[in-house]
């Protein structure tokens, strides 16, 4: 008894407090809006994402914040450091009630004994859900070493988040590459390397290991794509280099050597060149299907020689059609011709209804995490008229993906501090315009300026990916299934 009236006095004195702390209509008008971070703002939100907590960056001893249009059903929250965290049932409440509508965000900030009222922001709810899971692999920004490296799933709809592949379950072997068949986790698939090295099939929630490299090829399989119809994988088969620069603009440089395309049939466990450079006059990487499977596009570039300038290098964009059925190819089309204007292409990526492909525009090379001026174009494939997304920055924005009803893109930038990558996701609407993108939220606001790991690979997921690390180690502790290599 004695705890349950402590209890009580202690909600009845926070209650109080918090009234006493509101405005009381009094409150002067500040001619701007509050500066808040991370900039929730002017955005369209689904009707399904987690709270976008945020912090108040204005001088003041309290803080006060109505969200919502109605004095009835808005969230009213009291803040002694500025620091706005978002009850999740009521904010899921309040967006079930403002679909295809918008919220108004009042921000009343008390300094010197007044409140002063900020001008309002609003945002936009739409009716377009999110796919409800994202997953994303963390690591150092730096990439010298292979220390703490996961492939982590995030519920959208909250803020929990699980590991589904941690490297120091497997003797800290590097891992990366994780792809999905259009957001399908029945469909799931990850590399490995290092002493447990090899590509990890999920299918139907087993756990498998191949060696995706026979005698006849000269390099390993990378950058994968699943075909929609989950029989084949498309991989790029290359050599590449790693350098490293004194330059503060520009760290790491990644480099191709030489590079092929090939495809893994999963039904006859057989891997065949796909024969679309056959005198090897090309580099060809980074293969993507259109989501009917009857198109490969890839990035392809000029072979390089002895004394080559990485510089240089420069990709295009191409596409062959593919007849799946006789497992065959065309002959390749330019889609769009980057090194004519002195850039580069990569990631391509092709919305799910077929009538749009983003990719990273850059001034040279094929990896352009480093490269500051990395932005993300877009293709009307009806008629291949190229523009650039209006989600862009000053810094490095690549590693994008499409949700399952295309009206979502997530993508990597370093807007923040230039230095590791954040999940930025914009609303895509009828007409291929990107709205303001928004840093993926986390219950506190404050996350991103102490979290030091970079954010690479973010990808949609309508569904969990479901094994344990011990499944994970017992699959490891195998030996890969080796595929045989198929001539054309």
């Amino acid at each position: 008894m004695e705890m349950r009236r402590l209890a009580f006095w202690v909600v009845l004195l926070v209650v109080f407090s918090a009234c006493k702390n509101k405005p009381d209509g009094t409150s002067a008008k500040v001619n701007k809006t509050p500066k808040i971070s991370p900039d929730y703002s002017q955005l369209t939100l689904p009707l399904n994402i987690a709270p976008l907590n945020f912090k108040i960056e204005e001088e003041g001893d309290a803080y006060f914040v109505e969200i919502g249009n109605n004095p009835e059903t808005s969230i009213r929250i009291f803040s002694s450091d500025g620091i706005i965290k978002i009850p999740e049932r009521k904010w899921t409440e309040l967006l079930a009630k403002n679909v295809n509508g918008e919220i108004e965000y009042a921000v009343f900030v008390k300094k010197e004994g007044s409140w002063n009222q900020f001008q309002s922001f609003t945002n936009q709810v739409s009716e377009s859900k999110v796919d409800p899971y994202l997953y994303y692999r963390l690591l150092y920004p730096g990439y010298e070493s292979w220390t703490e490296i996961s492939i982590k799933q995030r519920s959208l709809e909250s803020f929990k988040e699980r590991t589904v592949v941690e490297n120091n379950a497997v003797s800290q072997n590097c891992v990366n590459c994780h792809a999905f068949n259009q957001q399908n986790p029945d469909n799931f698939m990850f590399h490995m390397r290092g002493s447990m090295g090899g590509t990890y099939f999920v299918t139907d929630g087993d756990l498998e290991k191949f060696n995706l490299k026979t005698s006849e090829m000269e390099n390993g399989a990378v950058y994968p794509r699943w075909h929609p119809s989950g029989r084949y994988v498309a991989f790029s088969s290359n050599k590449v280099v790693q350098q490293f620069h004194s330059m503060a603009s520009k760290k790491i440089e990644v480099s191709d050597l030489n590079s092929t395309l090939i495809l893994f049939d999963r039904d006859k466990n057989e891997i065949l060149d796909i024969p679309v450079n056959k005198e090897r006059k090309f580099m060809d990487t980074y293969p993507e299907w259109s989501p009917d499977g009857e198109f490969l596009y890839f990035c392809r570039a000029a072979q390089i020689g002895p004394g080559y300038d990485y510089r240089d290098t420069r990709y295009d964009l191409y596409r062959v059609h593919f007849d799946a059925e006789n497992c065959e190819f065309a002959e390749p089309e330019l889609v769009f011709d980057a090194s004519g204007k002195s850039k580069s292409v990569s990631f391509p990526r092709v919305s799910p209804d077929g009538k749009s492909l983003v990719f990273t525009y850059h001034d040279y090379g094929c990896f352009p995490i480093w490269h500051k001026e990395a932005d993300l174009y877009r293709v009307n494939l009806e008629n291949l008229q190229t523009n650039k997304l209006d989600l862009n920055s000053n810094f490095t924005d690549s590693y994008h993906s499409w949700s399952s009803n295309g009206r979502w893109m997530i993508f990597s930038s370093k807007r923040g501090d230039g230095l590791s990558a954040r999940p930025y996701i914009s609303y895509i609407d009828d007409t291929g315009k990107a709205h303001k993108p928004f840093v993926l939220p986390q219950e506190d606001p404050t996350f991103y300026s102490h979290f030091l790991k970079t954010f690479n690979i973010p990808e949609f997921a309508k569904m969990e990916v479901s094994f344990t690390p011990g499944e994970l180690r017992k699959a490891a502790a195998k030996k890969a299934v080796q595929p045989e290599w198929a001539s054309n």
